[in-house]
């Protein structure tokens, strides 16, 4: 047991290092590139003011990493519990249609443009959640035959009901001809409008709520094994389950406020990670986590970087990759980890 905890914690380490790299690495490149060294001078505040390179790193380029890192850490824990609940490993926000609710939601708060907070949320992150929200409970609903989740229907039902809510949003832009190109680029998924405002938008929030996932991974675990076996074991597999699925909505749909429509981080990440690490929840979602923070600031330095000065919406990056994998995973005739 020991011995399992110390490679956990080496995995983890390892992982808090690499991602450290990754936004030192992400944060010089772009149009202007900035030496490796500087970046460090500057993010550590050694030595004099650096000028223009400063100014391009702390204005513009870390909130953008950082932003990235949010996101998909948001998205790959949300992934990470949709699987685990569904007992599927192609659930994911995007793939079972939440993302789709959350962007009808955002959608309808930018329109509408409501101006209101709750606990420090302003209005377009609370319509996106309520969105992913309301799917989630549609698209579960849906997919539930007596006490077990059909996958076949479950795909169904989330490729109908995100379709079905994608439509609408394509009805409202036809109708604000105003506000098209904005929510166009905003559903393509986009970090190019990053800043210190949206990171202190959604970073609690994304916080909290992946401890409040985590702390329910060793419940995960035993939830796995059945209704039956967590009963005798003590665990509430119904209450546990819907806090989580309300939860994984909070992170999704936040997410999805914080970026737009950014798809199947949720899906490659957890399932990828699964096969290095194992099953494991305790060592699984914050690994997951980590990779997804990761995965998405290499996607969108990608995104900015690759025909430079013009970029591409990261959500393009992420399907391009997640696409075929998500048709890998159909083919398959056996699945592993669950």
């Amino acid at each position: 047991m020991k011995t399992k905890k110390t490679k956990w914690r080496g995995i983890i380490v390892g992982l808090i290092i690499f991602l450290i790299l990754t936004v030192i690495v992400a944060t010089s490149l772009g149009a202007v590139k900035i030496p490796f060294l500087k970046v460090i001078q500057i993010l550590f505040k050694l030595g004099e003011k650096l000028g223009v390179s400063q100014t391009i790193i702390w204005k513009i380029r870390l909130p953008r990493v950082l932003l990235a890192g949010l996101v998909g850490l948001a998205l790959a824990t949300s992934g990470t519990v949709f699987q685990a609940l569904l007992k599927n490993p192609m659930a994911d926000p995007y793939v079972i249609g939440i993302s789709s609710g959350a962007s009808l939601g955002a959608t309808l708060g930018m329109l509408w443009d409501f101006q209101f907070s709750l606990l420090g949320l302003n209005s377009i992150p609370i319509f996106a959640f309520s969105g992913a929200l309301v799917t989630t409970f549609i698209v579960y609903n849906l997919a539930k035959v007596g006490h077990k989740i059909s996958v076949s229907t479950l795909l169904l039902a989330g490729v109908a009901v995100g379709s079905f809510l994608s439509a609408i949003v394509s009805l409202l832009m036809v109708f604000n001809n105003q506000s098209m190109q904005r929510i166009v680029f905003w559903m393509m998924g986009s970090l190019a409008v990053a800043d210190w405002a949206k990171v202190e938008m959604i970073w609690i929030y994304i916080i909290i709520g992946y401890f409040s996932i985590h702390v329910f991974a060793r419940d995960l675990n035993i939830m796995l094994l059945g209704a039956e076996a967590a009963q005798g074991l003590g665990v509430e597999a119904e209450q546990i389950k819907k806090i989580l699925l309300i939860v994984g909505s909070l992170l999704a749909g936040v997410a999805v406020a914080g970026s737009g429509v950014i798809g199947f981080v949720g899906l490659i990440i957890p399932h990828l990670v699964r096969l290095l690490v194992g099953p494991d929840h305790r060592i699984l979602i914050p690994s997951s986590a980590l990779v997804g923070a990761i995965f998405l600031i290499l996607t969108d330095t990608l995104a900015r970087t690759v025909i430079a000065p013009t970029e591409i919406p990261v959500g393009i990056i992420t399907s391009l990759f997640g696409g075929p994998f998500f048709l890998y995973l159909l083919s398959k005739k056996k699945t592993t980890g669950f």
